[in-house]
């Protein structure tokens, strides 16, 4: 396993304190504050270890405070309910004695019933686009800032359908679709699986909403920060092998930006839906 992944597997094992009381960590790679996939995908762990037998079907978060890599982050659960079907958990993310981010996870029995889905979009398959080795070695033609946050080793290799936008930032339809997995083989854990792509499911779906405004997240005038995140597990699946995240933003006002995503497997099965808002303001530096 790389790396930047045994680091990811390593930060989503979180250490139990207590009962309903875990501890995790953060990655020392010199960001300012923690990665919002980061703690989404934490607080779901610290969720499951409270539940047996039953996966997450759909979790909803809110962001209140910026994170402090440098300091543990506590998760406390509270468990609001364990019915016949349905199990219902609230987790509290608590840096420096205060919360940072809360998260109310519902976890179902498998069980039959009606069945349809969104079809997926016809994009071009992963091994027709660049790989990230074969896009750094075209990075000379992108911007420092850019070039830094594609040349940084991930835990998840991403392979964006279109690159255009980032060479010649203008306005367009705000969609965008994004082939990712995990950049090496994982345990038989579906928890695990659902938790790494709950990390995943942070990256670049907020910018989708700068699309429509010609606007990329390296804009230095811009100021964002991701401020709820919900997703919804329909089917199993392998975050370590190629899923398809077909994202679209129907609307931004008030300084906010709304942003939705489809995440399907190669074959065409739909395994995911992610909705979030986020922070999208001009900076005044007057």
């Amino acid at each position: 396993m790389q790396n930047a992944l045994k680091d990811l597997v390593s930060i989503l094992d979180l250490e139990n304190l207590e009962h309903n009381l875990f501890r995790g960590d953060s990655p020392q790679n010199g960001w300012q504050r923690v990665f919002g996939g980061q703690v989404i995908g934490q607080a779901l762990v610290a969720a499951e270890r409270t539940v047996d037998d039953r996966n997450a079907h759909s979790l909803h978060g809110y962001f209140m405070r910026p994170g402090d890599p440098k300091v543990p982050i506590i998760y406390e659960v509270d468990r609001i309910r364990d019915g016949k079907s349905f199990s219902t958990r609230r987790v509290v993310a608590i840096q420096h004695g205060q919360a940072i981010f809360s998260m109310s996870v519902s976890f179902h029995a498998i069980e039959g019933g009606f069945d349809h889905q969104l079809d997926m979009p016809d994009v071009p398959e992963p091994e027709t686009l660049p790989s990230e080795d074969e896009l750094k070695k075209s990075f000379g033609n992108l911007p420092e800032n850019i070039r830094r946050y594609w040349e940084r080793e991930r835990p998840i290799e991403l392979r964006p359908v279109d690159m255009s936008r980032y060479m010649s930032p203008k306005v367009r339809e705000p969609k965008q679709a994004i082939w990712m997995r995990a950049n090496d083989t994982l345990p038989e854990d579906v928890g695990l699986h659902q938790c790494v792509l709950a990390y995943a499911s942070d990256f670049s779906l907020l910018d989708t909403s700068l699309i429509a405004h010609g606007r990329i997240m390296f804009d230095p005038q811009l100021m964002m920060a991701s401020l709820d995140h919900s997703i919804w597990f329909h089917r199993p699946f392998r975050a370590d092998e190629w899923l398809l995240y077909s994202q679209d933003s129907p609307n931004a006002n008030n300084a906010r930006g709304f942003s939705r995503g489809s995440v399907f497997t190669r074959e065409g099965v739909l395994v995911a839906s992610v909705a979030q808002e986020g922070l999208i303001r001009l900076r005044d530096d007057r």
